[in-house]
């Protein structure tokens, strides 16, 4: 299954046939790790991970409200929606559809789509546990399987990135 949890800078994976859990700590309170999360895609996102690519991404967002797209702004001002938020329950959790198909192609039926949930657990004063679950992804189809591996090397890369500017925001971080 997983592997231990010792410290602020670990990640542990646990995988299924068709889902993928990653746990880590963060420094600061629930509501900073929610802000950077859904506020600062482009400061921890990996930019080889999107259609546009590192040279021409222009802008990652999430709007902040159920039903707000994920999204990023390439070339030309080009948009490419690539998710929809399910919930927006800040500082606590965030649930969206993953419309990206193990091909890269977008994925416009979410009942096609596999989906994150990633809740924002206090503790102590002053840290925070991130759980982040990928799961659904027998919907992608026969790729399903291979898909979930990809993107467990993925989202262990994203969220390593994410503990680095969480860590880089919060005030009391030494730098």
């Amino acid at each position: 299954m997983g592997q231990g949890m010792d410290g602020p800078a670990d990640i542990r994976q646990d995988m299924e046939r068709f889902s993928l859990r990653s746990t880590l700590l963060v420094p600061g309170s629930a509501e900073h790790a929610f802000a950077v999360f859904t506020g600062e895609l482009t400061e921890w996102w990996v930019t080889e991970y999107t259609w546009s690519g590192p040279e021409a991404l222009a802008e990652l967002g999430m709007e902040p409200r159920a039903g707000g797209m994920l999204y990023e702004i390439g070339p030309y001002g080009f948009r490419a929606d690539w998710g929809r938020v399910l919930t927006w329950d800040p500082p606590r959790r965030l649930v969206f559809v993953w419309q990206i198909g193990p091909d890269r192609v977008p994925v416009p039926d979410p009942a096609r789509a596999s989906e994150v949930e990633v809740l924002f657990l206090p503790d102590g004063p002053e840290r925070t546990r991130v759980e982040l679950e990928h799961r659904h992804f027998d919907r992608h189809g026969e790729a399903a399987e291979g898909y979930r591996k990809a993107l467990t090397a993925g989202w262990h890369e994203l969220l390593t990135r994410y503990l680095a500017t969480v860590s880089r925001r919060h005030p009391t971080t030494p730098a």
